[in-house]
């Protein structure tokens, strides 16, 4: 994440760099600002999940109350089940 956060620094406008290199520059931005808004929200995903640990419903979908496989939390904390993640 202090990669990503180093690559979406604002770009100087009187950086010397040609227009189309500094309209790639700030595209790439845009792409690195897109990843690190999903690397925060699954650290913070993470963080909840490991609040909860402790609870006897760990694990179990809140739509559904059915558990939910644990290579599905492994990848995606926080997650609901499958069945519960198509309705939504």
């Amino acid at each position: 994440m202090s990669e990503l956060k180093e690559l979406t620094k604002p770009i100087e406008p009187d950086c010397a760099i040609g227009r189309v290199s500094r309209m790639d520059a700030i595209n790439n931005k845009s792409i690195n600002e897109a990843a690190l808004r999903k690397a925060e929200d699954k650290l913070k995903k993470i963080d909840i999940s490991m609040e909860h640990i402790e609870d006897d419903n760990f694990g179990n979908c809140i739509g559904c109350g059915e558990p939910i496989p644990i290579q599905r939390l492994l990848i995606m904390p926080g997650s609901l089940c499958v069945k519960c993640s198509r309705r939504v």
